[in-house]
């Protein structure tokens, strides 16, 4: 008998013990039952009747009820991997530096620095005046203001350019609606103005005691308006400077890198819009930079007597760089100074006194382009790995040789490099440590591979696998996507992954459309009408590490969250039988219903990357993919759901209805859990260890199904 013969019915047998052992243990609990309540739904002359509908209100005891059941189902069901998830955790939390601190950068006459200490879940913000010999003195220590909640995030850490004043957000709930407090940094003092409801970012005058700011619309949680608050005046007289009416935008404020501008911006997933302020008269009236145009997608930084803007304007698909002067921005002023490449995607712009910064994408791969105003030097960083990320880090300082960026690759733990832009000479600030005593990069390999999709385009792969593993068929994969917004999920390191990696796992990041791996034209080919490529990209890169016997079947497992929780959805509603296992987190799988809301935040902001569906082609075509409509009396692979009670972004109800439709119809005896997290949102658990426990859980759910128990 050939040796790949008695692998393949030596993992069968185990499969099938697995199984039975599975089948067996929900024999003897409870699976969950929820009421049917059907609600009719009607739009275009076609009725859908949801029997779950009821499940949208967290107010209502019954629906607490049954998440409460659902968490108590998954527990039982996961006993027996209770020691396991422990040890995982404490393996993940082994790897990680507890007493670690960030590379300090200089702003303003301050070093700052972000710091953690041993056995301390949150972090503590400090800063040393002039020198990093300074006594250190602590902004914020959050785990002294976390204390007492079971959730805490603080964002939007804005020092006031006298040095004197931080405003700061808090979110305790986790629904991305963040209080914006103000500290006096010279006695310690917490103001007793709170400004609610807002993003938690905001933006101060030249003028040390004028504070901007956007709000949320306590419902939608939309960021619509932008209000001015002078320190020390009661906030319920903010004035409104900016409203964004239309519902399909956003809108925010910044300050320019020159600190000569004050910027309010508003955006569309297709359209964009600026409007300009001298930072040192705050009362002044913000001008319009480049009115709207649907189609026209912008953005700016300012430096000397110039303003350079990155569009897409004359179908520069990929965008390019134009300037224009400060007093004449209207795009008929714009001259190009980097005109649009088809086959490269310009990301961002950084700007500095003596150089531009160009960040870009070229078939999948970051590049970083350096150019001297003075037109003396124009080169590329060098970057030599098959599949690595590198990107500008944080560079606020404006009269500066050294550009400060971030490299990491799937077998490189992550470093922060200052580059020297004259000398060219580079100096590794810092390399994430990775304890344990067992890391060795050149233990793992990564590889780009590339999938032939159903319509002939090739879809890339990144992949990582410990040396050594043979590829015939019987190795564990676990393939991750997201596949929307045009955010691009770039090969990058984990020391969690580690985990399943040194366990015989192979790891792959499928580059599927509705990202710009490979630019904005693999974007707009994954949206809209063209959703279901996203689907279909997934699914035949899975058929390829099939066919290339990296994998099989009954070892391919698939991970995604919240736009890829959809795709998770999909891919399970149109071919199943490929996965034995699924991890979908905060998975937005109720699509019509959802977008067919606008109270519900995001509905409108979002009707140009999914469509309206108050038009009925798009309708149509939504229905057509969306996971809760497409539910079907089949087999299912095993499954594990998360979502979070407080989640602003896919609310809760979405995988509950999910889960609750898979349980009345699927035909399978795999396992079904649902797990929703009572104290969080969208993010999870806002501590760094227990955000790991969650880790734990979703690899201790794959190692369980692959019969391996330590």
């Amino acid at each position: 008998m050939k040796k790949n013969t008695i692998i393949l019915l030596f993992s069968i047998i185990l499969i099938n013990s697995c199984k039975q052992n599975i089948q067996e243990m929900k024999n003897s609990l409870s699976v969950p039952t929820v009421a049917k309540k059907p609600t009719k739904l009607e739009k275009h002359g076609d009725v859908r009747i949801d029997d779950y509908y009821w499940l949208n209100d967290r107010e209502n005891p019954e629906v607490i009820s049954y998440l409460e059941a659902e968490n108590v189902y998954n527990d039982e069901m996961t006993a027996h991997t209770k020691d396991f998830q422990k040890n995982l955790f404490e393996e993940l939390k082994g790897r990680i530096k507890e007493d670690d601190a960030s590379v300090p950068y200089k702003l303003n006459g301050y070093w700052y620095v972000r710091k953690y200490e041993e056995g301390k879940d949150y972090p503590i913000h400090t800063r040393r005046k002039e020198t990093l010999d300074a006594p250190e003195e602590i902004l914020f220590d959050v785990n002294e203001m976390a204390e007492g909640h079971s959730y805490y995030k603080l964002t939007g850490i804005n020092i006031s350019p006298d040095n004197k004043l931080a405003a700061f957000g808090v979110d305790t709930v986790s629904r991305r609606q963040y209080t914006i407090h103000i500290k006096n940094l010279e006695t310690g003092e917490i103001y007793k103005e709170r400004i609610e409801n807002t993003t938690g970012s905001s933006t101060w005058a030249a003028d040390n005691k004028t504070l901007f700011y956007a709000n949320k619309d306590e419902q939608t949680l939309r960021s619509e308006k932008i209000f001015k608050h002078k320190i020390g005046e009661n906030v319920a007289n903010d004035e409104v400077i900016f409203h964004e009416k239309d519902e399909t935008y956003i809108t925010f404020v910044y300050k320019s890198k020159s600190r000569k501008y004050l910027v309010i911006g508003s955006y569309s997933t297709l359209s964009s819009e600026y409007r300009v302020l001298e930072a040192d008269n705050p009362d002044g009236e913000f001008r319009i930079f480049q009115e709207r145009v649907r189609g026209l997608e912008y953005s700016i930084a300012h430096y000397k007597d110039h303003f350079y803007i990155l569009s897409n304007k004359d179908q520069a698909t990929n965008f390019k760089l134009s300037k224009t002067l400060e007093n004449k921005t209207g795009m008929d002023n714009w001259e190009d100074i980097i005109k649009h490449r088809p086959e490269v995607l310009i990301e961002d712009v950084d700007i500095f006194k003596d150089f531009l910064v160009v960040s870009e994408r070229d078939n999948g791969l970051n590049k970083i382009r350096i150019i001297r105003w003075d037109g003396k030097d124009d080169y590329y960083l060098p970057f030599d790995n098959e599949t690595y990320t590198a990107n500008p880090n944080i560079n606020v300082d404006f009269d500066t040789e050294i550009l400060r960026y971030s490299y990491n690759s799937m077998t490189t733990p992550a470093s922060v490099i200052d580059f020297n832009m004259v000398t060219k000479a580079k100096e590794v600030k810092k390399e994430q440590e990775v304890l344990g005593g067992k890391f060795d990069k050149d233990n793992y390999t990564s590889e780009r591979l590339w999938a032939t999709a159903a319509d002939g385009i090739k879809v890339p792969m990144s992949v990582i696998y410990r040396k050594g593993i043979k590829k015939d068929g019987s190795n564990p994969v676990l393939q991750y996507a997201y596949g929307s917004y045009g955010s691009t999920i770039d090969p990058y390191f984990s020391s969690a992954r580690l985990s399943l990696l040194d366990r015989g796992f192979i790891f792959v990041i499928a580059h599927v459309r509705g990202g710009e791996y490979l630019g904005r034209n693999w974007y707009d080919d994954g949206k809209l009408m063209a959703k279901k490529n996203t689907f279909t990209d997934f699914i035949d890169c899975s058929k390829y590490l099939i066919e290339q016997k990296y994998t099989s079947p009954e070892h391919l497992y698939a991970s995604g969250g919240s736009a890829g929780g959809l795709l998770m959805g999909a891919i399970v509603n149109m071919n199943p039988e490929l996965y034995n296992g699924v991890i979908a987190s905060v998975p937005f799988v109720d699509v019509v219903t959802t977008m067919l809301d606008d109270s519900i935040p995001l509905t409108t902001g979002e009707y140009d990357e999914w469509g309206n569906p108050n038009e009925k082609e798009s309708y149509d075509y939504m229905k057509s993919y969306s996971p809760y409509d497409n539910v079907a009396a089949a087999a299912y692979p095993n499954m594990l759901v998360t979502t979070g009670l407080h989640d602003s972004q896919v609310q809760y109800w979405e995988p509950a209805k999910w889960v609750a439709k898979l349980r009345e119809l699927k035909t399978d005896d795999n396992i079904l859990l649902l797990h929703t997290n009572m104290d969080a949102g969208h993010g999870g658990a806002s501590g760094r260890f227990e955000a790991l426990k969650e880790v734990a859980e979703e690899y201790a759910f794959l190692l369980d199904l692959e019969n391996i128990k330590e």
